[in-house]
């Protein structure tokens, strides 16, 4: 019987290596415009530092997941936290002297994109060989809790110590990674592709996990609506509601209860995720999710009460927190071990990549339509992924084996029952001290703020 995860040294040490760099992250990313609109007065120059990141995100993404499967997975997470730490401690060392000229602070911010990049899917393989299969869900709800508390916390405790000195939350962020850094340190198990990946820049590695994920149609179907089509929906769903519910600017009250709301949900979704057993119930938390964000904007498209709007879109993002936890859980166990980094870096970008037109689809039918009739666009659009979700023979038959792997009770592929779990191989490579088990560092860096299963994992020192 595999030991609990409270007695797990490595997932704990993991675990509390995320929670460092989560908090240093977040107090970090909101300190970060508000120093450049302090030392520029540019909300562009601002909103640059962020639309840089993200378009590195993108660009090394799937770079990143090959490079996970080509070398020791904690070795590369090591040399990301060190790259992190570099460019952390300069940008601090910068803002005490008074001055961070724009170049560093871009150079800053990229940097961190991409090491998150390769941190990621590296700590994703890492947890492969941490955790047991049947705890999976259970440390995947772990994660997701502890990165959520970060972002309630991270941003208020940001905010408050850049209006004691504008360098504190820099610093804070370096001890941050520090003991981040500390803690991926002491780990004492090894990860590594039995298979390792071609060159980073090949075509067929870069395409792998995604040519994996459409392989198996439950992935394909889940991703293509609930990651893209649900992301996107839902991201416009929460920016609508913020403009509507802060007066088009001119009250935050309102629309930072939504926002608000929406962070808590998250919470308790991961809170939660562990006694409804999400791995096994995906497609019903999935349709569930698909359905009330529906009867959200239905409800949102009549009435205009900000206190039924955050909690209408909180109950959505608690059942999207579960369902994604679930599907993330599935993904981890069916895919083979040494194509772990290539498809988790496949299924993040795959989620991540519509997430920034969501706010720009809201604003565009708030500009052409009343508020009425733009969340029943938006409830139209996201009725049709719903609909889809739940009428798909592949969602409704669930994962199947892994192509190319053994199912869970050893059969070669195309044996499993319907809905069977592949149960991944022990990785090759120097034999973990603490038998069987891992887990990953979600942290600062490009996450989910909308409906969907985009996993949650980042990386050192992304902003």
């Amino acid at each position: 019987m595999a030991e609990p995860l409270r007695s797990n040294r490595d997932f704990r040490l993991l675990w509390s290596s995320g929670l460092f760099a989560a908090l240093g992250g977040q107090m970090s990313a909101i300190a970060l415009p508000l120093l450049i609109l302090k030392e520029t007065g540019s909300p562009v120059q601002a909103g640059a530092v962020g639309t840089v990141a993200v378009c590195a995100v993108l660009i090394t993404m799937l770079p990143g997941g090959v490079m996970a499967d080509r070398v020791e997975r904690r070795r590369l997470m090591r040399l990301c936290d060190a790259g992190s730490l570099a460019a952390v401690t300069a940008l601090a060392v910068a803002v005490w002297n008074g001055h961070a000229p724009m170049a560093l602070v871009l150079l800053v911010a990229t940097s961190g994109a991409v090491l998150n990049s390769f941190y990621a899917p590296a700590a994703f393989g890492l947890m492969r060989a941490v955790v047991p299969p049947d705890q999976m869900g259970t440390a995947t709800a772990r994660l997701q809790a502890r990165t959520s508390t970060a972002r309630l916390i991270g941003p208020l405790v940001g905010g408050a110590l850049f209006g004691v000195h504008e360098a504190l939350p820099f610093t804070a962020q370096f001890l941050g990674l520090f003991l981040s850094t500390l803690c991926v340190a002491l780990v004492r198990t090894r990860s590594e592709a039995r298979t390792k990946a071609g060159s980073v820049f090949s075509r067929r590695e870069l395409t792998a996990g995604l040519s994996f994920l459409w392989q198996l149609p439950y992935l394909r179907t889940v991703l293509l609506v609930f990651g893209l089509g649900m992301n996107f929906s839902f991201g416009a769903l929460t920016f609508t509601a913020l403009a509507v519910f802060s007066d088009s600017g001119r009250s935050g009250l309102g629309g930072g209860f939504v926002i608000t709301c929406v962070s808590a949900g998250a919470l308790v979704g991961a809170l939660v995720a562990p006694r409804f057993a999400a791995e096994r119930h995906v497609r019903a938390l999935v349709v569930l999710t698909c359905w009330s964000c529906v009867a959200t904007a239905a409800v949102l498209a009549w009435l205009g009460s900000p206190l039924v709007a955050g909690l209408l879109c909180a109950l959505c993002m608690c059942l999207s927190t579960v369902a994604s936890i679930g599907f993330l859980s599935t993904l981890l166990v069916v895919t083979p071990e040494e194509r772990i980094g290539r498809v988790q870096s496949a299924a993040g970008f795959l989620s991540s990549i519509v997430q920034p037109f969501g706010p720009l689809a809201g604003g565009f039918l708030l500009t052409t339509l009343d508020s009425g009739a733009a969340f029943c666009v938006i409830g139209g659009v996201l009725a049709v992924s719903a609909t889809v979700v739940t009428l798909s023979p592949s969602v409704r038959a669930g994962a199947g084996a892994a192509p190319g792997a053994p199912d869970a009770a050893g059969k070669q592929p195309g044996t499993a029952a319907p809905g069977a779990v592949a149960t991944p191989r022990k990785p090759e490579g120097p034999d973990p001290e603490p038998a069987g088990t891992v887990s990953t560092r979600p942290a600062a860096g490009p996450e989910r703020t909308a409906a969907g299963p985009a996993p949650d994992a980042a990386g050192p020192g992304a902003p």
